[in-house]
């Protein structure tokens, strides 16, 4: 294991390092920092929580020179929000010592105020594609500077619907520029990036995709539905020795909505949300509240799951099965970072055991199943999205003999049957001339078209 102090850092960067309490450099630091240097174009793909953001950050500030001109020259992008928030974070870690602009912009906030920070001059610009897009077009932002382009999640960033962006960004930058690309997985999308943007780039592979960490205990039940899932929840989370900081993931925002309704009745003051519809603020202090121990209990989407530092998380929480099972690496990948253990759960009902089947399939492993405790209440309450289809669309104000589709109210009248011909006089001219008669008339014979 190679320390930090066997890279070629500088006495700035060595003494933020110290402290910052670390010693050894991860695997995808200690690959990457000689490549980055060199200027060569780079994908490395390694798991989550593998520390990738230094990995690229070391070696560009290393190399990067006191400048005073206002246009940034380097350019880091990623997928959401708090990761920029989180990105820029760390770049100001290890700036400590550096004198040093760095600016993140992302959006939901004004984009006059990102405007006049972007005027004001930066080093570094960290940004989502679409407000560093928008900032490109307004003009206030120039992006002819830029030497060295980081993309990070990129996955993400494509299955975000982010391609349209990025493509235009590329258009936008100088064509000579040193290419970064961090990735969790190697989808098709990312192939086609990396083929029609980087010119004979270096790769670098920490992990396999799918490789389950060996840190992290998993267990799993098998739950007959949604409202058994929470009386499960609440009951393992009265031990809050074992379970001190758990991190649940939804299916989408709305399950993830009503995941924590229910659990807010049992812990009202421990539990806290964050997901897409959230307001800008509402989830930086989610996030603060669960890393400072606030909150004990935070619901995500799998977006969150990418990228976030999230601290110490004792239990990882899959309210359900991922229906890609890499996306289940990268949410039990948030547990039993820095080489501490960790544990995660997965919930699963008969409908969701094919996802899990694919999940296992992946990692060549077989999660095994626990028993429900004899506590637990085994609900027969359905939500709606598990009863059958024709119960969902029945009104709740009708009896189901009083539901059944059939025909109108009424038949037609005898007069609202007949169907407009056109007129008769007009029909027997066209029968006899076999031309129109009447000025207007777009009734043309087949001989006159002919004729024509």
């Amino acid at each position: 294991m190679v320390s930090f102090q066997d890279l070629d850092l500088s006495n700035q960067l060595r003494n933020s390092i110290d402290d910052l309490g670390f010693v050894n450099a991860t695997p995808i630091q200690e690959k990457a920092f000689p490549i980055i240097r060199s200027g060569k174009d780079m994908v490395g793909i390694a798991q989550t929580g593998t520390g990738k953001t230094f990995a690229y950050i070391l070696p560009i500030l290393r190399d990067l020179k006191f400048s005073k001109q206002a246009t940034p020259r380097i350019l880091i992008l990623v997928p959401t929000r708090e990761l920029v928030v989180q990105v820029v974070e760390e770049i100001e870690k290890l700036a400590k010592y550096i004198s040093l602009r760095v600016l993140g912009v992302y959006g939901g906030v004004n984009l006059n105020r990102h405007k006049e920070a972007v005027a004001q001059g930066c080093d570094i610009i960290v940004a989502t594609p679409g407000r560093l897009y928008d900032l490109a077009l307004s003009k206030v932002l120039k992006l002819k500077s830029i030497h060295k382009l980081v993309i990070d999640e990129v996955d993400v960033m494509l299955d975000l619907g982010f391609r349209f962006q990025l493509l235009n960004i590329f258009d936008l930058l100088p064509q000579r520029r040193q290419n970064i690309m961090f990735s969790a997985t190697m989808t098709t999308d990312v192939d086609a990036l990396i083929d029609d943007y980087f010119i004979g780039p270096q790769k670098i592979a920490i992990a396999v995709s799918g490789t389950p960490l060996e840190n992290i205990e998993q267990t799993s039940y098998d739950i007959p539905n949604f409202k058994t899932k929470i009386n499960l929840l609440s009951e393992l989370l009265t031990d809050k020795t074992t379970f001190n900081k758990v991190l649940i993931f939804a299916q989408n925002k709305r399950n993830a909505d009503k995941i924590f309704t229910d659990l807010q009745e049992y812990y009202p003051s421990q539990i806290c949300i964050i997901h897409s519809n959230k307001t800008q603020n509402y989830r930086l202090r989610s996030i603060e509240g669960f890393n400072n121990g606030e909150h004990r209990i935070l619901i995500a989407t799998d977006v969150i799951a990418r990228g976030l530092d999230l601290e110490e998380i004792s239990h990882v929480i899959n309210f359900n099965p991922t229906h890609y099972p890499e996306n289940y690496m990268h949410r039990i990948g948030r547990t039993g970072r820095a080489k501490h253990k960790g544990a995660s759960i997965l919930l699963c009902t008969e409908k969701e055991q094919a996802a899990k089947k694919r999940i296992e399939s992946l990692m060549d492993y077989n999660i095994p199943i626990i028993p429900i405790p004899e506590t637990v209440k085994i609900s027969n309450e359905l939500i709606e999205e598990e009863r059958p289809k024709e119960e969902r669309q029945q009104s709740k104000n009708r009896t189901s003999q009083e539901y059944i589709a059939g025909p109108a109210f009424h038949e037609k009248k005898e007069k609202n049957k007949k169907v407009n011909l056109g007129g008769s006089y007009r029909r027997e001219l066209t029968k006899k001339y076999k031309k129109p008669k009447t000025r207007g008339s777009k009734t043309v014979s087949k001989k006159n078209k002919k004729k024509r």
